[in-house]
């Protein structure tokens, strides 16, 4: 028998069922932590943990698919290319970033982690061609 999935306890086939606050750090990790959720075709939906990831200097997400964002936990601070002030995210708060977007993560809550809820899919205009 495989051991349960952390993030699926509840998973026994058909029916998968998880939590979103499971598998926290307490202490700063040197990268963010990705979980997938779900993956279809066209369809990506993930758990993405930070403990005071940021973007790098200079550089900018310019994804080739839309993203609906969640920030389920913690706190964040994300710039949109274009606008003069970040955007401070608290539980509760989302985003919905189209195609080509550029949009970079300037903060994140260490501790307790921030904790994201990420769904990346092909939207109208893009054509199909790229996978989130």
């Amino acid at each position: 028998m495989r051991p349960k999935d952390p993030l699926h306890p509840e998973s026994d086939g058909l029916v998968k069922a998880g939590r979103l606050g499971t598998r926290l750090t307490d202490t700063p990790q040197a990268e963010e932590l990705f979980d997938i959720l779900l993956e279809a075709p066209g369809l990506r939906v993930e758990r993405i943990v930070s403990t005071g990831q940021v973007t790098p200097e200079g550089a900018w997400f310019d994804q080739d698919w839309d993203e609906f964002v969640l920030l389920v936990s913690g706190a964040a601070r994300l710039l949109i290319e274009g606008e003069t002030q970040d955007r401070q995210l608290k539980p509760g708060d989302w985003l919905l970033l189209p195609a080509h977007c550029r949009h970079r993560v300037i903060w994140t809550q260490e501790f307790p982690p921030t904790v994201w809820l990420a769904i990346h899919y092909q939207g109208a205009d893009a054509g199909g061609e790229s996978r989130p």
